[in-house]
């Protein structure tokens, strides 16, 4: 089979390699299949366009975010008037199949992990036989639908397509926003999460498990991306790297044992009660020069009701471990959880600046389909087509208006910015190839 995997345009400020595509491109080419990777992210293609490059495929796969469902319905809708078979995947297709198949027009939709799965239905289309029974497909009316089990051995699968997702060719808007060194690759050391925080989706999606590569698989391919494509800097996608001693303190040795001179961080977080200062020196021994923290909210009662486990005084600890081992600290906050008011904005705004972090981002709850927040509200949130995801209110809880919250990131980002420390930190970082991604973030998050 000729296969292009897509990722459509949308309005973000990250652009970085599609990971998942990268994945299912590696598995099935070692399976004999052709397969082509359209990021129209990254070219900036509209659907039009992006569908005129699938000319030749027997097939196209398009990967779904909730943020981005409009622009997958209209890229489907596109490749079918061509006469493609149109397969959708992703975490928002994984959570409503059903509703991604009518609202696309597609053939099928892969639910989970899709490596296997996509290889069957491959082999399957190549063949002339029917998708509609393989485990993990999504067809008709999902009658027939069988889930397919996790990977269990994460090591047996190949590292994704690198020479498709050319690290050097990609927009300078990777997840962080200021880095220390380009080009930037993103790694994933891990697959899932065990925990059950109820603004995620990740418990549907992982059904609250985690998997490990081992510390030298990860680290090959490390390897592969500096001695290949002179990447200069990691960034560890994973929802829980450090979850495991073990596995942080083996890939870190590798990384010593083997003297490659790279800088990594961790943008999507770490937890704070996975870390100790030991850990940290060997973290940094080994490149670390950035952590992000999911610190949420400055109220603990916010935070327990959101099943955090994990409290303030434990966030404020790590926080300052951190920055005493010399690594830059990122907070994540969200405004907007269940028992939000405006008094809890205040408590927020007032803990990023009374910790030692070095950043902060602060964003408006987005009700994603899967998470326990959605599911209480019956999926009744107010999500509009052209919804800026995270920048724009989507529900408003009881104790607070909507004005006040719309406008609570815009004066946080001014609250702790406009010190003098957090600005020329973060100032000092900005390349000039980075201006358009810094201006679309001023405007977005209403800073002015």
């Amino acid at each position: 089979m000729n296969i292009t995997l897509l990722r459509p345009c949308y309005h973000t400020h990250l652009i970085t390699p599609p990971l998942g595509l990268g994945y299912l491109s590696s598995f099935l080419r070692r399976r004999g299949h052709s397969v082509n990777i359209v990021d129209a992210l990254n070219e900036e293609l509209g659907p039009g366009d992006a569908a005129l490059r699938c000319a030749d495929s027997d097939a196209v796969g398009i990967t779904a975010l909730t943020d981005f469902f409009p622009q997958v319905i209209e890229t489907s809708r596109c490749l079918k008037a061509a006469g493609k078979i149109v397969f959708i995947g992703g975490p928002h297709a994984s959570i409503l199949p059903g509703e991604t198949l009518a609202a696309t027009g597609a053939d099928f939709v892969v639910v989970g992990e899709g490596e296997q799965t996509l290889l069957e239905a491959a082999d399957a289309m190549a063949e002339g036989r029917p998708v509609g029974t393989i485990s993990g497909v999504w067809s008709g009316n999902g009658s027939d639908f069988v889930p397919r089990a996790l990977v269990p051995d994460l090591d047996k699968l190949p590292f994704p397509d690198w020479g498709q997702m050319d690290p050097r060719r990609y927009q300078k808007a990777p997840h962080g926003a200021f880095i220390k060194h380009f080009p930037v690759a993103p790694v994933t050391s891990t697959r899932g999460c065990p925990f059950e925080c109820t603004f995620c989706a990740s418990p549907r999606l992982w059904e609250k498990k985690i998997r490990f590569r081992s510390p030298e698989n990860v680290v090959d391919e490390i390897e592969q991306l500096v001695r290949d494509f002179q990447v200069r800097e990691i960034h560890f996608e994973d929802d829980n790297l450090t979850l495991r001693k073990s596995h942080i303190e083996g890939i870190c040795r590798e990384i010593i044992a083997r003297n490659l001179s790279i800088s990594w961080a961790a943008p999507n977080g770490v937890r704070a009660d996975t870390l100790d200062p030991a850990l940290l020196k060997l973290m940094k021994l080994s490149g670390c020069y950035m952590l992000a923290f999911g610190v949420e909210s400055g109220n603990q009662e916010i935070l327990d009701r959101a099943k955090k486990r994990v409290t303030l005084e434990r966030l404020r600890k790590a926080i300052g471990d951190a920055a005493a081992a010399g690594i830059i600290t990122q907070g994540f906050f969200i405004f907007g959880l269940p028992g939000e008011t405006e008094a809890t904005i205040a408590e927020t705004i007032r803990f990023a600046k009374s910790s030692r972090l070095d950043r902060a981002q602060f964003l408006l709850l987005d009700v994603m389909p899967g998470c326990e927040i959605w599911d209480e509200l019956g999926g009744r949130q107010a999500r509009g087509e052209k919804q800026r995801s995270y920048q724009q209110v989507t529900w408003c809880p009881p104790g607070v208006s909507r004005q006040v919250l719309q406008q609570a990131p815009g004066r946080a980002f001014r609250s702790f910015f406009f010190r003098p420390r957090p600005l020329y930190r973060l100032v000092r970082m900005i390349r000039p190839s980075q201006i358009k991604f810094v201006i679309r973030r001023i405007r977005d998050f209403e800073i002015f």
